[in-house]
């Protein structure tokens, strides 16, 4: 066939059509919503007792059924709920006259299969109006990824440092060796209180090690511990719904916060769908959330993002696991995070819907490295998008709780932060770093900029994980040092899981530890001029990027001439 020109050198040389468009096939699970396997909702109480989910009889549940019907769904309210036509529930969710407190108490009677049947009378515009009115906590904030590729904790700490500095209300880290888990988790918590102190880590490794982090005090929340939507996923991966509840009671028992992963499309990537939609799967892991008690959900595709991405619908898909969470009135981390489309278009097209809604966390979490550092194997956001987010906020006037640096400022704080780095490494008798070791990672891109042997960094972790120390061992190293403030910031941190107030819904912290959750500061929004809007202090944070010229001087590069 001879070609079009407008094909052969324009069409298809773009990004978007190097990405991965599936059709449906529904008999296996493959489609967003409305699968023909997908059940009807429906629900049967008797002697307080849920003897049909969905369809489905008591005798024939499975045990996420069972889980369910025990556990996540309000008999209080349930027969009142299921009774709400499902078009004129999502209705009311998008009708700011109807408070958040009204859409949640009904939606907690609902089923898996009764909040799809809401949802996916949405378009996308009314989910984000609906988001913003039933997110739970009053501000958004955002989360960010700190890793390297070599574990190295002086470099884990000046980004970390740096990411705290620009706005990040968390910092989540993995590893590139399981065995390094100690001082990465270590390097960020210490870099995040550096930067700024109140912001949350964690580590992402197993989760017998990451409770362990935990109890240790080197890591403060906890966010991939996952469920899934079918009974056979779950056992294969050696789970149940109650032994993930356990593992809650374990983290709440410590005083650490903890969300529950899901994500669209877990299901279908192991083989075991059962024929279900992507969304209704996905109902069933929140549900599961909402019953075992955890406060929140990370969720939005997740690492399944490409899978939901590549089908008709996806983003909306996306975007209803994300709501159905506020629904429940639970915390969401709304994904944003996994690499999914070649396309610029596409890529940020997924963002900026829930930036301008305002979610809990509007990453899960942001790439704050390069790609190449970034052990979460990349994300769809990464150092070089920063910028571009502080502009959208400042285009939309909008919060992703993102601060602009100078790059005077960055150096300054990159420096303190390798410089602690070194003192401590000192004090403990850790494997040292040089002077010029500490210069290069002031100053490089990633860790391919820096030259500091990985047998010391997992020497390093080695003496860590076998001496038995804890954060308070640290603290006291630290203020040896005379670092008396950081030490300061740790053991309040370590004092906040005292009081509890962190593990409620969406709780984050400011500079000065006080609390800010979906409790205290809960959404109010109701209507135009109300809930939280962008001003004062904070809007001329995000007014000010370090780019941001005087008129004067504008017209001064332009033309060399003064304004008058």
């Amino acid at each position: 066939m001879k070609r079009s020109k407008r094909f052969e050198n324009v069409f298809d040389t773009r990004e978007v059509v190097k990405d991965t468009f599936l059709k449906e096939m529904p008999e296996v699970g493959l489609i967003c919503w409305d699968s023909p396997n997908d059940p009807k909702p429906s629900i049967k109480i008797e002697n307080n007792r849920v003897v049909e989910l969905d369809g489905k009889c008591e005798k024939d549940y499975d045990l996420l059924d069972r889980f369910i019907a025990k556990y996540a769904v309000d008999l209080t309210v349930a027969e009142e709920a299921m009774a709400v036509d499902s078009a004129k529930f999502a209705r009311m969710m998008v009708d700011f006259n109807v408070p958040r407190k009204e859409i949640v108490r009904l939606a907690r009677g609902m089923t898996p299969a009764k909040v799809v049947d809401v949802v996916k009378n949405l378009d996308a515009v009314e989910m984000m109006m609906a988001a913003h009115k039933l997110r739970a906590r009053r501000r958004p904030a955002n989360q960010t990824h700190v890793c390297n590729h070599k574990d190295d904790m002086a470099l884990l700490m000046a980004d970390a440092a740096c990411a705290a500095a620009m706005g990040f209300a968390e910092i989540e880290a993995t590893v590139g060796w399981v065995r390094n888990a100690h001082n990465v988790a270590l390097g960020i918590l210490l870099g995040s209180q550096i930067g700024r102190p109140g912001v949350l880590t964690q580590c992402a490794v197993e989760e017998a090690t990451e409770l362990a982090l935990g109890m240790k005090g080197f890591t403060s929340y906890a966010e991939t511990v996952s469920v899934y939507g079918t009974e056979k996923v779950f056992v294969d991966g050696d789970d149940l719904p109650w032994s993930k509840t356990f593992l809650a009671s374990a983290y709440a028992s410590r005083g650490l916060k903890l969300r529950f992963t899901s994500g669209t499309g877990s299901e279908i990537t192991m083989g075991e769908a059962e024929g279900k939609s992507l969304l209704y799967l996905e109902a069933r892991c929140i549900a599961l959330t909402l019953g075992s008690g955890v406060q929140g959900v990370q969720n939005g595709g997740i690492s399944c993002s490409p899978l939901a991405a590549s089908l008709p619908g996806g983003q909306l898909c996306v975007m209803a696991e994300n709501l159905i969470c506020m629904m429940w009135g639970l915390e969401v981390a709304s994904g944003n995070d996994a690499p999914w489309a070649g396309s610029e278009a596409r890529r940020w097209s997924h963002v900026i819907p829930w930036l301008c809604a305002g979610t809990d966390f509007i990453h899960s979490g942001f790439g704050f490295t390069s790609i190449w550092d970034n052990m979460f194997s990349g994300a769809c956001y990464n150092q070089e998008d920063l910028e571009d987010e502080m502009a959208l906020q400042r285009d939309f006037k909008a919060d992703a709780g993102l601060k602009s640096l100078t790059e005077e400022e960055f150096i300054a704080i990159r420096a303190k932060a390798a410089k602690i780095a070194q003192d401590l490494c000192d004090e403990m008798g850790w494997p040292r770093y040089s002077d010029e070791q500490i210069e290069k990672i002031i100053y490089c891109n990633d860790s391919d900029d820096i030259d500091r042997d990985q047998k010391d960094n997992i020497q390093l972790n080695k003496m860590i994980k076998e001496s038995g120390i804890t954060l308070v061992d640290i603290i006291k190293a630290l203020h040896n040092k005379g670092y008396s403030k950081l030490a300061s910031s740790l053991t309040q941190l370590l004092k906040c899981r005292l009081s509890g107030d962190y593990l409620h819904t969406s709780a984050i912290f400011d500079d000065e530890f006080k609390c800010y959750s979906g409790v205290n500061t809960p959404n109010d929004y109701a209507g135009p001029g109300t809930g939280y809007r962008v001003e004062g202090e904070r809007w001329e944070e995000i007014k000010n990027l370090r780019q941001a010229m005087a008129p004067e001087d504008f017209v001064k590069k332009q033309t060399g001439l003064a304004l008058k």
